[in-house]
């Protein structure tokens, strides 16, 4: 079987350092191409691909016959126009999250999809980690008991980086967008279910969200999370049941911000307790996501993280923004 053969639509330092890197590695996967204008930024990635072929602009990239798929990573204003034309141009689309800004975007999105017969989809790579199907199938097979609460935490600081485009709100910058997908789409993924009662607070700083505490219900459990771009690195993913608990340590960044590893907290029949750890120390989730994606291509297989999905994030995160009282 070919690989399948990508592109990469626009040189950013995340590209350069994880996706590009995971699709060069992914089986089934050949890094083919690069559209950008810099030189320089072509050379981060020619070190570790130095066959790439390098296109000057992004509609040279969406022309080359040889390119299969692209993935883009560029701004998320520019997610679902560029998204579009990359599928008008033919070509399968893996697009950073968040692949668009409001809901209502999802529909030019799944009819560009189908209208293509090909496969579009959110970057959204924690789904492909097995850590995170593993909590699926304990809490939703009731290892711990009916599940009372969720709680989630992401947050970091880049007050310092004030051109970075996620302090840009006409780049669609903000926590919500950058890192609230992951506290709102691994409860979601987890459960099965859609949030609900919906409540939040945000802080705003130059016109884009900051810190966002959100609260909510995910059927009978009831849900708390924050998200923050001004405070120091965490993240933690917690679920409660009435017989037990799972932690999720390192639910976003696996290997980046340290190991994966799912804590299963359970009591015994002497009143104390027990912790069983599972780690997952090898685990890329980036190239995961790749060769899955291949294989929805290539062998017909149902891509675990479908627009649909995506879409249904988007519209809890629009109510998070709708119903939010500031800070």
């Amino acid at each position: 079987m070919q690989p399948l053969n990508w592109g990469i639509l626009g040189a950013s330092k995340f590209a350069r350092l994880f996706m590009g890197p995971a699709i060069h590695a992914a089986h089934g996967a050949r890094l083919a191409a690069l559209a950008t204008s810099s030189a320089d930024k072509a050379q981060g990635f020619q070190a570790f691909c130095p066959d790439i072929k390098v296109h000057t602009d992004y509609d040279a990239m969406l022309a080359d016959p040889s390119i299969d798929a692209v993935y883009i990573p560029l701004p998320n204003h520019l997610h679902v126009p560029w998204t579009i034309k990359a599928l008008e141009a033919g070509k399968h689309v893996l697009c950073e999250k968040p692949i668009a800004m409001q809901t209502s975007d999802f529909d030019q999105l799944i009819a560009a999809r189908d209208k293509a017969g090909l496969l579009a989809a959110e970057a959204y790579m924690i789904v492909h980690h097995p850590q995170w199907q593993h909590v699926r199938d304990l809490v939703q097979s009731g290892e711990i008991g009916r599940l009372v609460h969720i709680a989630g935490r992401f947050s970091f600081d880049n007050r310092a980086d004030t051109e970075n485009i996620r302090n840009r709100p006409e780049t669609g910058g903000g926590a919500l967008r950058d890192i609230g997908v992951y506290v709102i789409g691994a409860a979601r993924f987890v459960t099965g279910q859609e949030g609900s009662d919906i409540s939040a607070r945000i802080r705003k700083e130059n016109g884009v969200d900051v810190f966002s505490e959100i609260g909510a219900r995910f059927g009978d459990a009831t849900y708390s999370a924050y998200v923050s771009t001004r405070m120091h690195p965490a993240q933690e993913m917690v679920f409660h049941g009435e017989k037990g608990l799972i932690r999720v340590v390192v639910p976003f960044n696996a290997r980046v911000f340290g190991e994966a590893q799912i804590e299963i907290h359970k009591a015994n029949h002497v009143g104390g307790g027990t912790v069983t750890t599972h780690r997952f120390p090898a685990d890329d989730h980036y190239k995961l996501q790749v060769e899955a994606f291949v294989r929805s291509v290539r062998e017909g297989v149902d891509y675990p993280c479908p627009l649909e999905f995506s879409r249904g994030t988007q519209a809890m995160m629009d109510q998070v923004f709708e119903v939010a009282r500031d800070l």
